[in-house]
């Protein structure tokens, strides 16, 4: 029994002509074979139409296969009048009939049917010959009948148990509908056949399957939200203030906030309760349940304790304050006396103010009735923008366990960083304790923690010549000095210190530009030991020569030059004016997680940081609040447009002793170049961090921003100068010392904040500066590699423009790019012109598009929505690692694949620089000939033609019509690739 049919696999077409006259077409695809024909359902409007839909055909003489031929057509379907217009055709010959383990899917360009036939595009098909019994055979279509106009009955009887016996017109369209699976379906599932049977007994509706890209995803819930807040100038709506009834206050950016302030001044003339008739006094002010204690002093009855308290009006709980004075004791302290106000009678003061003059008051007993001693006090209402209000003791930051100061809002400033250049040129008569051997001799140089080394080089005549330049990081003022160690290096892992030299950095001259700076000898001092205790410092005729400056030309990089603040050289005699002022409202924070328990609940103790240039500043710690209300209001003086400010939320762990580091909520940057001058932009921030499990959002902060310009012409010139001072063009710094220069300035701004009052610790100095961001990160690689690529996206969007062009795509688009080229080539003047407009144009047109809000933290650009775990374990791990070596030895492995991956393209790109290198070089003498040939040739030719013939030509030979193509490539480009390079001489 003959069991052979030819199963024909109709994949795809590509690129088909359109023929329904709006630019598509409704394909469908025709088999003919040995007299059977089937046919293919149709792709509505699809000029990439995918089928995946496989027939059989009968084989009725296998010995007579070698003569037969498979016609496949594609047709446009015409529903208007139930005909088909003709799209293209494939004929395969027997040769093309191969068993089903070595078939594959050819693509077949489509040939025209005659002379005048308009046919392009290809079709995917796959043709085999089975041997399988178990295949059905399968009902061809009637040789007179279309398909769309069989009736559905004359096959219900071959398969009665799959079918009904009539289907409505509805379900006959659903029937013809196939829809894709996505790309994650299981292919190991038996494929579909499809024959005309089957095709027509589909009773089910085909399930559809809707597909998201997560890339593309970017939850509402991290974007910058626009808010309309009344602040302290008024209502801000769309950027603009609208002015409320009450003046506007210096404070117009955050909201007015009412506080009670009382200053407790002094106290004369105390009564002492005490049997040792002294008196220990401290003051306890209260307020409700509200209550702020004084320091005490010992045994005195005058005492000056000049305290501040503040407590904010919206959480008064009493219509009169209290102020006792108390006597320490170890036991139970005693009361000595108090004053008691009416809050209703308590003025308001108003900045600019002067200060409320403070008052004695005398004090009363617990009856009520006037006693000995007095106090001297000042209370009255105002708002944040009183000046006492930062050194305040705040009620709303209040906790008993932890000082006043490490709660406060201050103002920092880091200090002036300098760049010391050392350069070590040689040293002479240099003596050693082995006179038998030459000295190997190198120099040690140390500033602080920074110490770096010359190389090692041998003294035979006893002089050592290095010449090298080393460069360190100092602040002023200069507390550290300059040691130099000359050392002999007696054998491997062994040293031997030949003499130091001491200097101090105060007595080093400083330079603002290039200039030279004069070179001095310095002696060497040799320490010996003579006792235990005692060294002798012996000054011998050893000498170090060097050349030693402060470069204040430079700016000290402690910011990555991406987002730095500041850009301005140390000389302050560099300095430009400033353009204009920022001013931050740093409002309030909302949703914040928790990150502490305490009392069996969660609450975080937060306080914001902001860095803008070399001044830093913290506000206030308010104290068991998921939604903390800061309402203060700070303002920088600006130098340069294109510089970020940087704002973070941190919790505070320092409210106990022996508290953790400070814990980061999130932080956020903004781009002063960004903002509209004049403009009030009122934001709420989310708070992305970057944790090991992922991106999460902390909470979100509302900040008020305004940046005002003095001057619009300044701050244009500024975009025509250089972003760095000339020093940095003049005499650059390589990649290698910045980075090591800018870990070292991190190090010294911290430890200098991390010694004010209260602290401004390294944690936070190092998070707001970034300092680890040049460390490896396989998110950070593809997030660059993305931006890179949807940099290129426009390029790559022009060329698929001009290819479609070049395509006929549109034939009018065509003709109209025909034209433009001619006049372009006519009249060579209008070209940049052409250019310049057309740019002019597109800035015109993408101002209606115009951002209206800073950006922020974007988790899709960032690459952080989408990291694996293995690789934000990888990016959250220590340098060096401290994971198990299995782990390291895996993530080396991926990082050698990504490593290989870049190798070969840079090799490529090596291999076609290098084939332009041999066009002339005669490595290849066939190609070489070949190419002078063409030069020659191509010399003559443009001789005696003119130009613009030949870039008309050019032009249209570049934009011919598919009809002229071919689809194989180019000579040019067949040449080009039979070039030799150097790939093959590798090892």
């Amino acid at each position: 029994m003959n069991n052979l049919k030819l199963g024909v696999e109709v994949v795809s077409a590509h690129d088909l002509m359109p023929k329904d006259g709006q630019g598509s077409s409704s394909p469908y695809v025709e088999l003919h074979f040995d007299g059977q024909r089937f046919r293919t359902t149709t792709k509505e409007k699809d000029l990439d139409p995918v089928w995946n839909e496989t027939f059989y055909f009968n084989i009725s003489d296998p010995n007579n296969l070698h003569n037969l031929t498979l016609d496949v057509y594609v047709y446009n379907n015409i529903k208007n009048n139930n005909s088909k217009s003709f799209l293209g055709k494939v004929r395969l010959t027997s040769t093309s009939f191969v068993p089903h383990c070595d078939a594959a899917v050819f693509h077949y360009p489509l040939e025209k049917r005659g002379i005048f036939s308009r046919v392009k595009g290809e079709l995917g098909l796959k043709v085999f010959i089975a041997d399988d019994p178990s295949v059905k055979s399968l009902n061809p279509l009637p040789s007179v009948e279309p398909c769309h106009h069989m009736d559905n009955n004359s096959h219900t009887q071959q398969i009665p148990n799959l079918v009904q016996n009539s289907f409505s017109k509805e379900k006959a369209e659903k029937r013809r509908t196939f829809h894709h699976l996505p790309k994650n379906f299981d292919h190991s599932q038996k494929p579909v056949i499809y024959g005309i049977d089957e095709m027509r007994s589909e009773s089910q509706a085909p399930k559809v399957f809707q597909m998201r890209s997560g890339s593309s995803f970017y939850p509402t819930d991290y974007e910058l939200k626009e808010t309309s807040p009344f602040l302290g100038g008024g209502q801000v709506v769309g950027g603009r203030v609208i002015p409320g009834k009450q003046p506007a206050s210096t404070y117009d950016l955050v909201e007015k906030m009412q506080f009670l302030f009382v200053r407790v001044v002094k106290a004369r003339d105390l009564r002492s309760v005490d049997i040792t008739g002294s008196v220990d006094p401290y003051v306890e002010v209260r307020l409700g349940n509200y209550r702020g204690v004084t320091k005490h002093f010992e045994k005195t009855q005058n005492p000056e304790w000049n305290d501040v308290f503040a407590f904010s009006r919206d959480r008064v709980q009493s219509s009169m304050l209290d102020v006792v004075v108390k006597d320490k004791n170890l036991v139970k302290d005693d009361f000595v006396g108090f004053v008691r106000l009416d809050l209703h009678e308590i003025p308001t003061r108003v900045p600019p103010d002067s200060p409320l003059a403070p008052e004695w008051y005398r004090l009363a007993d617990k009856k009520g009735e006037k006693t000995k001693g007095e106090l001297m006090l000042a209370v009255w209402f105002g708002t944040q923008a009183d000046e006492a209000f930062p050194n305040a003791w705040h009620s709303d930051a209040a906790t008993p366990t932890v000082s006043s100061t490490y709660i406060r809002s201050k103002v920092y400033h880091s200090p002036r960083l300098w760049y010391v250049r050392v350069n070590i040129i040689e040293a002479q008569d240099l003596v050693v304790s082995d006179k038998t051997r030459f000295p190997e001799a190198y120099v040690k140089v140390q500033i602080g923690n920074q110490v770096l080394k010359t190389r090692t080089v041998q003294a035979r005549n006893m002089n050592s010549f290095w010449n090298e330049e080393l460069m360190f990081v100092a602040a002023e003022p200069f507390e550290d000095h300059l040691i130099l160690m000359v050392e002999d290096r007696v054998g491997p892992g062994k040293d031997e210190t030949i003499g130091k030299v001491i200097i101090p950095l105060s007595t080093v001259p400083k330079r603002a530009d290039d200039r030279s700076v004069h070179s001095r000898w310095f002696n060497i001092e040799k320490a010996t030991v003579i006792d235990g205790d005692q060294i002798k410092k012996d000054k011998f005729s050893s000498r170090v020569h060097l050349r030693i400056c402060l470069d204040g030309g430079y700016h000290v990089l402690d910011e990555s030059t991406q987002y730095s603040s500041d850009l301005r050289p140390t000389a302050k005699q560099l300095w430009k004016p400033p353009i204009g002022m920022l001013e931050l409202g740093i409002l309030d924070a909302d949703g914040l997680h928790p990150m502490k328990t305490r009392d069996g609940k969660g609450t975080s103790d937060t306080y914001c940081v902001a860095k803008y240039g070399h001044k830093w500043i913290r506000t206030r710690t308010i104290v068991d609040s998921l939604s903390p209300k800061y309402n203060e209001q700070y303002t920088w003086e600006v130098y340069d447009p294109a510089t970020v400010l940087t704002v973070g939320v941190f919790d505070n762990n320092h409210l106990v002793p022996d508290g953790t580091k400070d814990t980061k909520i999130g932080k956020i940057r903004i781009r002063i170049s960004t903002l509209q001058t004049g403009r009030v932009y009122t934001h709420t921030y989310p708070l992305l961090v970057l944790h090991p499990s992922g991106v999460k959002k902390m909470g979100e902060l509302h900040l008020a921003i305004r940046f005002s310009c003095t001057s619009m012409a300044d701050m244009m010139y500024l975009y025509s100068r250089p972003l760095l001072p000339k020093m940095h063009y003049i005499r650059p710094l390589t990649v290698t010392q910045l980075e090591m220069l800018r870990h070292q300035a991190v190090s010294i701004v911290a430890a200098r904040l991390s010694r004010a009052e209260p602290p401004l610790r390294k944690e936070v100095v190092e998070y707001m500066t970034d300092v680890d961001s040049h460390l490896w990160s396989m998110r950070r690689s593809k997030a660059n590699f993305f931006r890179v690529m949807s940099v290129f996206s426009g390029l790559l969007s022009v060329s698929k423009w001009f290819g479609e062009v070049c395509a006929w795509r549109n034939p009018i688009t065509t003709v109209l790019v025909h034209i433009l080229f001619v006049m372009l080539v006519c009249f060579p003047e209008l070209i940049l012109p052409t250019v310049f407009l057309y740019m002019f144009v597109i800035g015109l047109w993408n101002f209606r598009y115009r951002p209206n809000s800073p950006p922020h933290m974007n988790t899709k650009i960032s690459y952080a929505d989408s990291v694996s775990p293995d690789e934000l374990d990888e990016e959250f791990d220590s340098f060096p690692s401290s994971r198990a070596s299995e782990i390291v030895r895996y993530r080396y492995d991926r990082l050698r694949s990504v490593a290989g991956r870049m190798q070969t393209v840079v090799g490529d790109m090596a291999t076609q620089f290098e084939r332009v290198q041999a066009v002339v070089s005669w490595r290849d003498p066939h190609a070489t000939i070949i190419f002078m040939a063409f030069c020659l040739v191509a010399a003559l030719v443009f001789y005696v033609t003119p130009f613009r013939v030949m870039a008309l030509s050019f032009g249209f030979y570049l934009m011919r019509h598919p009809r002229f193509r071919h689809r194989l490539p180019a000579v040019p480009i067949n040449f080009f690739r039979r070039l030799p390079a150097r790939s093959d001489t590798m090892l």
